[in-house]
């Protein structure tokens, strides 16, 4: 369900920098964890910005913190439809992790993207824009052997559409089903 990322500082924010047109800078942090603070990109006042935010909200009424929101739900979700239509970000990784049961043990899986070396993980900012939620959808069918959610994950040539866009063609992102093919390896 994606609750641990994988962030490789080089190449992600030369990449980054370049396709979005700004100064995107990050560490490198194998096992990024909810409430550790997440490297993302989002617009303040119409400008690309990179926005550094806790993963994770913790409302009243949850016993335990939310890291995820489903995309099928999060436009129309109390908790989560304000964001969903003033504060989208991305969350640009290298990676995510997933584990599987294999003869009684947990084995922990890197996805990671095939082609490019960055996979942007759709988000909102809550809060004032001070938290961040990631994100999940229905698995593609390389992913549904793992789980039964992966992250929603936003297409390069779409990011600005995510962050900055309106009406249908940002709801047609929520349905975008990642096909490209990912890398997944043994991690443990």
């Amino acid at each position: 369900m994606c609750g641990r990322l994988n962030v490789i500082n080089e190449p992600l924010c030369r990449i980054v920098s370049a396709q979005l047109g700004i100064s995107f800078k990050t560490e490198t942090n194998k096992d990024l964890r909810p409430t550790q603070i997440v490297s993302t990109v989002g617009a303040v006042h119409g400008e690309l910005q990179q926005l550094d935010l806790p993963w994770g909200i913790q409302p009243d009424w949850a016993n335990n913190l939310i890291i995820n929101a489903k995309a099928e739900t999060v436009a129309v979700k109390a908790t989560f439809a304000h964001a969903f239509e003033f504060n989208r970000v991305v969350v640009p990784c290298s990676g995510w992790y997933e584990w599987q049961e294999e003869n009684g043990k947990k084995v922990k899986y890197l996805f990671s993207p095939g082609e490019s070396d960055v996979l942007y993980m759709a988000g909102i900012a809550l809060n004032e824009a001070k938290d961040l939620v990631t994100l999940t959808t229905e698995p593609n069918k390389q992913c549904s052997e793992f789980h039964h959610r992966m992250p929603l994950l936003i297409p390069d040539n779409e990011v600005l559409n995510w962050i900055s866009g309106e009406g249908k063609s940002v709801y047609k992102l929520l349905d975008n089903q990642f096909n490209e093919t990912l890398t997944i390896k043994n991690a443990d």
